[in-house]
């Protein structure tokens, strides 16, 4: 029986291009899981799109001369493309400002301060001296006024884990200009995020499957709980729908605040978009559909306690109760899968020091499934992973060409010299029985592995099998069989019909590369789907934009091992995957980064 799932995937912010470190905690896991899950017979909604308020926006746009709208567009447009070429099947990769998303945001927050989880008090903001506008939390720097780290956060500290305001940073600082900010009164919403501490911590108990990291940060967090303010002194972001604040120029919702809520609005525009507006309803308000979120581990915790919080208010299930707002009753988080930070030269990748990897760079370079392939088998799952170019190499030309491009081109080949088609099997050996056991039960463990989002382990398995067949080609020698043609073409007939099981079991993870390889088997129409940029007119009086989404259900690839076809005709086969230079394991790209 199929199920409904969301897959909601963090999202990006528009104020520059992506690096591969971002494509590693939110993208190429997400998409992953959601092929897999699409490929089971599940209805997936994947969603997301480009966080685009608040006064990181407005700072670039300033250094580029160019209005925070400008910019927002300029570099939406860069990451779509990038998400495209990368192969991520979004349903809906939208953006937050859209009038779909003003409404839902606004329609949220009304329920929240309706059922008092909002509320209102003076407050000592942050205030740049030499621009007056606000300083994010986040962009205040200081020591730590609980554990002596210097490099906390005004929202919080990396080091201790604790939230914290910018006004109790000792010796604070911006971090755009280095200057000493000024902290002036202003009144401000806040989530009081103590009103959940009973809810949310019911509710985490619960939650007993999620990855031991995740819930051991989040249970530390609900101990802690201190109100959130969740508007600032900007004129740059979502409106506050009140009366008396609406028509405050300076006065917008917080962009952490309205971006989470992002993943409710997505699928609503996803839904009105549509045949049925309604449609978004079956992934948010039935118990029964789960709720997996992808991001990198520095957003654990709006995901995990902030957002979980805000559904909590919004129900009316809060520690003060209430009614649920016009969404009705939504549902909780299933799951939170947070990947660590994929590194570089054991420092995060850093666009002002320039050690950066930009998606785009890359996907000129390489292409998308190298790439992909790489995050699953060795990027940060578990644990901060260095990326060098020597991995990369030795990953690409080792694994992906040697053992997969080699398997299916070698057998391609040989039929096709041999016979100029699959061939027929005519007195299956031990040996064929064995090899076809293993491929067979590659998709329990395989699968098994990508329901719970153990990505490396399930890459791993499904190598396993690629490396069985190529094991068997040079045991079983089909090559020396000219005297024996039975006996040849049954080793071929199964080598062939494990080269497409582990097609299968490695669509997710190579998506284009699978629509190469069944092709080469002699398939035609659509394998694996691929998602498409299309201009739409906003749902409001705002102005249209591009979305990524596509057509995954007209995709021919299920999760399961089907008998190839005997006596289909086969071409001479193009090599899958091209070796890279090994010298480029020292040195990399000439654009790239160099590693100290």
């Amino acid at each position: 029986m199929s199920s409904r799932v969301l897959t909601a995937v963090a999202w990006p912010y528009a104020n520059g291009p992506r690096h591969i470190g971002h494509v590693s905690g939110f993208g190429v896991p997400s998409d992953v899981f959601s092929r897999y899950r699409r490929m089971v017979g599940d209805q997936v909604l994947m969603v997301s799109g480009t966080d685009e308020h608040g006064t990181p926006i407005q700072v670039q746009a300033d250094a580029e001369g160019l209005t925070p709208r400008q910019l927002a567009d300029k570099y939406n447009e860069v990451i779509t493309g990038d998400l495209q070429g990368l192969g991520l099947s979004y349903d809906l990769f939208t953006r937050t400002t859209t009038s779909n998303h003003y409404e839902v945001v606004q329609n949220l927050f009304l329920a929240l301060h309706k059922n008092g989880y909002v509320v209102s008090k003076t407050a000592m903001g942050a205030i740049s001296p030499s621009t007056g506008r606000t300083l994010p939390d986040r962009y205040v720097e200081g020591t730590c006024p609980i554990c002596g780290y210097d490099g906390a956060r005004g929202d919080q500290c990396d080091n201790c884990g604790n939230q914290l305001d910018p006004a109790d940073l000792i010796n604070p600082r911006s971090k755009i200009n280095g200057e000493v900010p000024k902290f002036v009164e202003t009144e401000h919403f806040f989530l009081d995020l103590p009103a959940f501490a009973e809810s949310l911590g019911s509710w985490l108990s619960t939650r007993t499957d999620w990855r031991p990291n995740v819930l051991k940060f989040s249970a530390n967090l609900v101990e802690d709980l201190k109100p959130r303010a969740i508007t600032r002194d900007l004129d740059w972001g979502v409106p506050i729908p009140l009366d008396g604040w609406s028509d405050q120029p300076m006065k917008r919702l917080y962009v952490w605040f309205d971006a989470v809520i992002g993943y409710l609005s997505a699928s609503v525009e996803w839904a009105r978009r549509g045949p049925d507006a309604d449609a978004w309803k079956q992934w948010w308000t039935d118990p029964s559909a789960q709720a997996y979120y992808f991001m990198g581990k520095d957003n654990i915790v709006f995901h995990s306690v902030i957002w979980p919080a805000l559904l909590l208010g919004q129900n009316g299930a809060g520690d003060r109760g209430g009614e649920p707002g016009v969404f009705g009753t939504l549902d909780l988080p299933s799951e939170i899968v947070s990947s660590e930070y994929l590194t570089m030269s054991g420092s995060k990748f850093s666009t002002s020091r320039g050690r950066v990897i930009y998606v785009g760079d890359f996907l000129r370079e390489f292409g998308p499934d190298a790439l992909r392939y790489f995050i699953a088998v060795a990027g940060p799952e578990n644990q901060d992973t260095d990326f060098t170019w020597d991995e990369f190499v030795r990953r690409t030309n080792f694994e992906l060409a040697n053992e997969w491009g080699n398997l299916v081109n070698r057998s391609i080949s040989m039929a096709h010299k041999n016979v100029g088609a699959i061939p027929k099997p005519l007195a299956p050996a031990d040996a064929d029985h064995e090899l076809l056991a293993i491929s067979k039960a590659g998709f329990d463990t395989v699968g098994g592995l990508l329901a719970r989002n153990r990505f490396k382990q399930a890459a791993g398995e499904a190598m396993r099998v690629v490396t069985a067949a190529n094991r068997y080609l040079s045991d079983q020698e089909p090559w020396k069989r000219k005297d024996d043609p039975e006996r040849r073409d049954t080793i071929l007939h199964t080598a062939l019909q494990v080269v497409q099981d582990a097609n299968t079991l490695l669509t997710p993870f190579l998506p284009h590369a699978a629509q190469q390889v069944h092709e080469a088997l002699g398939g035609t129409g659509v394998w694996a789907a691929q998602p498409e940029i299309r201009d739409v007119d906003d749902l409001g009086d705002g102005p249209a934009y591009k979305v990524l989404t596509g057509d995954y259900e007209t995709q021919s690839a299920r999760w399961e091992s089907t008998p190839i076809e005997a006596g289909r005709p086969l071409a001479k086969p193009s090599p899958i995957f091209a070796k890279l230079d090994p010298e480029l394991g020292e040195t990399g790209p000439e654009w790239a980064p160099i590693e100290k």
